[in-house]
């Protein structure tokens, strides 16, 4: 168990529990709060749930570090992520999650259309079908690259400002059946050597894996009609999220962000995604690292943020995803200003490498 799980009280780890029987529609934006054997213990049933919950006095997520969504992963970064307070070091500055902290994430609001939109869902599907997706053999391991940060409501003296975490370097190492793995995220861990992911958990368990937690070889099963693959997503995903259509935009904005789909099941997705009502085209969007594309989008109702993911304008490769408020809050929550980025990140690498802590460049 790292520093950061150490740091929660008894009281925060009622609290918690308290957390995992209440709805998504319930829960306030801002942090999961629980100890890493409850999580383990209860993981099919957090990942049901939001990502978001109630957060501990002195900082409050808008939303969570955007956790891969194989199981293992999943549980060592809502296990690791949380911390109970802000702590500021020496020279002044505040951390939390391992990750210095700056002012609050902004971005000009785009404008959102459906113009044009089922024309681009086809040219981004058929970009994912000729995209090279190399199968994973027995031994080796999916690695994803990124950089992402967000924004958090933080609290100090009675005082509430809007604040982010810098930007930061993400690495994942992912077997195809999920059970062996590998994180180093400073958000997540203190530690730059990063923690393993590999299962059984603690209390012996293996999970089994589904479409809010799959591994790579659960991908594979899966249908590549879009039909059958967006009713699947409907009817695992019922009850979760703030609305069905929603949920089912997130539930496949997860899949196509940190897993490494088989080529036909990706384009798949997208031509799924063209059936959620309310997606729309956003024509100029900037990920984590600075790169324009334009981006397919939905606005959540209840939350007043827009979800978009992120694309090459000319090659309709994937980039990332970000979040953005786009409508006005009330009470404390009025800080989250239309414009405030609440997630983003950028997608750096995806590869198979044939070692856990391998890098592409050192495979050769």
């Amino acid at each position: 168990m790292n520093a950061n799980t150490s740091r929660q009280s008894p009281a925060e780890g009622e609290e918690s529990a308290q957390l995992f029987t209440r709805t998504a529609r319930d829960l306030p934006t801002g942090r999961h709060q629980f100890h890493k054997e409850r999580l383990m213990a209860q993981i099919h049933e957090a990942r049901q749930d939001e990502r978001t919950a109630a957060a501990p006095t002195g900082t409050r997520r808008l939303r969570l570090p955007r956790p891969a969504i194989t199981l293992p992963v999943l549980a060592a970064a809502l296990a690791g992520v949380v911390v109970a307070g802000v702590a500021t070091t020496g020279g002044g500055g505040v951390r939390d999650g391992g990750v210095a902290t700056g002012p609050g994430l902004t971005t000009t609001v785009g404008v959102a259309t459906t113009k044009g939109l089922p024309q681009l869902l086809d040219q981004i599907s058929l970009a994912a079908a000729e995209d090279d997706h190399p199968v994973v053999g027995p031994g080796q391991y999916i690695y994803i690259e990124s950089k992402s940060a967000d924004t958090f409501l933080k609290t100090v003296d009675d005082k509430t400002t809007l604040a982010s975490h810098q930007l930061h370097t993400r690495q994942l190492w992912d077997s195809p059946d999920g059970t062996k793995g590998w994180l180093i995220d400073p958000a997540v861990n203190d530690s730059p050597e990063g923690e393993t992911l590999s299962l059984p958990d603690e209390q012996g368990n293996t999970p089994k894996a589904h479409l809010g937690a799959p591994s790579y070889d659960y991908l594979t099963k899966l249908t590549t009609d879009p039909d059958e693959l967006l009713a699947k997503i409907y009817k695992e995903t019922e009850g979760q999220g703030n609305s069905p259509d929603q949920q089912a935009f997130t539930t496949i904005g997860d899949l196509v962000s940190e897993s490494y789909p088989p080529a036909e099941l990706y384009s798949a997705l997208f031509k799924a995604a063209a059936k959620i009502p309310g997606v729309v085209v956003v024509d100029d969007a900037v990920d984590a690292i600075g790169r324009h594309g334009v981006a397919v989008a939905r606005l959540d109702e209840t939350s007043g943020q827009r979800e978009e993911w992120i694309f090459n304008a000319k090659t309709h490769v994937f980039l990332g995803e970000r979040s953005v408020q786009v409508r006005r809050l009330s009470g404390t929550d009025a800080l989250i200003k239309p414009g405030t980025v609440t997630y983003t990140s950028a997608i750096l690498r995806r590869a198979i490498v044939d070692g856990i802590k391998q890098t592409p460049s050192q495979a050769g």
